[in-house]
Order: structure tokens, then C-alpha cells, then sequence
């Protein structure tokens, strides 16, 4: 079985030299990549987090590790890999970013923003913004103003603009949520992706355990299970 898998997290650019990102290393997504290179699979892992692999498979026949560092790097790997790659799973474990940066501003002078109320106001005019793009965005205002746009869901792409049709994996994460929260919401999210498996954890259980199942039903399993039962469940449906 052909699987690729996505690990790690993209970073959204403010400039050249600075962005903003998440906590997570692909830790998960590579030790998962690890067991399916184990049971004989050919893996493809697609990571922002190549070092968290100490020891590496070198067969060039059945593993393949490719870097990425933003979103748009990540949409081209796995656009690459699973419209013409031949992949037969897809585990989709990366923390993609929701949102792009549209630019960077600072207030005119007179503008000012009321934190208490949420409103801008001006001691003359309309409320105005000054564009602050550039190579690297300068220090010398008091406060600035990030814009952030809706990105796409790269994980809906993956059946509706890249026509896959084997087994998919997705992942969610929630905070402060119960575990039945967290079933139903997953639930609802795998079915929107027309994902075969979901594997959702709380950031605050996140390094303990996660629940992996469909509408056939979840279970409960350790961190150190992880691994090995989401690839029992992925053999499990290739099967049929």
C-alpha cells in the first residue's frame, strides 16, 4: 500500500523574516509514517519536522520524506503525491494554518482603535489604515494591525479537487471540550471531508490519548497505540 502522510505544522508569513505558526512537531505523523514503513507499506511523509526522525529509513523504494515549510509548499506536495503519485492512503496528521496573512498596518494619525469597545474612530474624517508591507516590516509604530483571510481546507481538497478515492485519514484537535464533545464534533468533521477514519484529541489530552473511529463507533486509545491501531483500522478497510 502506497500511504502518504502529513506531519508537522506551516508557518503563514508576515514577512521575510517573520511569522506566525503553532506548537507542533510532527511527532505523531512521523511515527505513524514509521509503523506503516515497518508493516511493509511505502511511505511518503511529507513533514516541516524532518529532525524529529533520528533514524530514518534509508530504502529509497518505500520511503520518501519531503520538507515543506509554509502552506502554499504543503498544498504542492500533497496536489503532487495524490493527484498523480498512485497513493492508495492519505493520513492527513499536519496542523495546517486557518488563515493567511493579507498584510500589515498601522494607524493614520488621528485614528485611533478603542479596545473597550471595539471601535475605531478619527479626530477628523474616516478611521484610516496605512499599508506596512514590506520585506521587513519596520519597528517604529506603537501598535500594528495584522490582517488574517479564511485559507482553504486543505483536507477537503483531497476528494472533491484531487479525486481521491482511497482511505483517508483525518485528524482534529479541540480545546476544553469533554470527550463526548469531542466524538460528535469529530463525527461531523470526518463526514464533511468524506474522511473513512477520524482521530481527534484535546490539546489538554493530546499527549495521553486520542480517539480514533467513524460511524461505526471510536475508541480510546494511548499515545504509544496510536500508531499501531490506526494502521490496523486502515488495513481494515482496504481489505473490504
Amino acid at each position: 500500500m502506497r500511504i502518504l502522510i502529513t506531519a508537522g505544522n506551516t508557518q503563514t508569513p508576515i514577512d521575510r523574516v517573520r511569522c506566525i505558526t503553532n506548537i507542533f512537531t510532527g511527532k505523531t505523523g512521523a511515527a505513524i509514517a514509521l509503523e506503516a514503513y515497518r508493516r511493509g507499506h511505502a511511505v511518503t511523509l511529507a513533514t516541516s519536522h524532518p529532525e524529529v526522525l533520528e533514524s530514518p529509513p534509508s530504502d529509497a523504494n518505500r520511503w520518501v520524506c519531503n520538507s515543506y515549510r509554509t502552506f502554499d509548499e504543503l498544498e504542492s506536495l500533497m496536489a503532487k503525491h495524490i493527484s498523480h503519485g498512485g497513493m492508495e492512503g492519505v493520513v492527513h496528521c499536519a496542523a495546517v494554518s486557518d488563515y493567511h496573512a493579507a498584510g500589515v498596518f498601522s494607524s493614520a494619525p488621528g485614528t485611533v482603535f478603542d479596545a473597550d469597545t471595539g471601535t475605531w474612530s478619527a479626530v477628523a474624517g474616516t478611521p484610516t489604515l496605512f499599508d506596512r508591507n514590506a520585506g521587513k516590516v519596520k519597528s517604529d509604530c506603537p501598535e500594528l494591525w495584522l490582517r488574517l483571510v479564511r485559507a482553504p481546507k486543505l483536507v477537503d481538497k483531497i476528494r472533491s479537487e484531487w479525486h481521491f478515492a482511497g482511505v483517508l485519514v483525518k485528524f482534529k484537535l479541540e480545546v476544553g471540550v469533554t470527550e463526548a464533545d469531542l466524538q460528535a464534533i469529530a463525527e461531523r468533521s470526518r463526514r464533511q471531508s468524506d474522511a473513512d477514519l477520524m482521530v481527534a484529541n484535546t490539546l489538554e489530552g493530546a499527549a495521553e490519548w486520542a480517539l480514533i473511529g467513524n460511524k461505526a463507533g471510536y475508541q480510546k486509545v494511548t499515545r504509544a497505540e496510536l500508531p499501531a491501531t490506526l494502521l490496523n483500522a486502515i488495513e481494515g478497510i482496504r481489505k473490504h
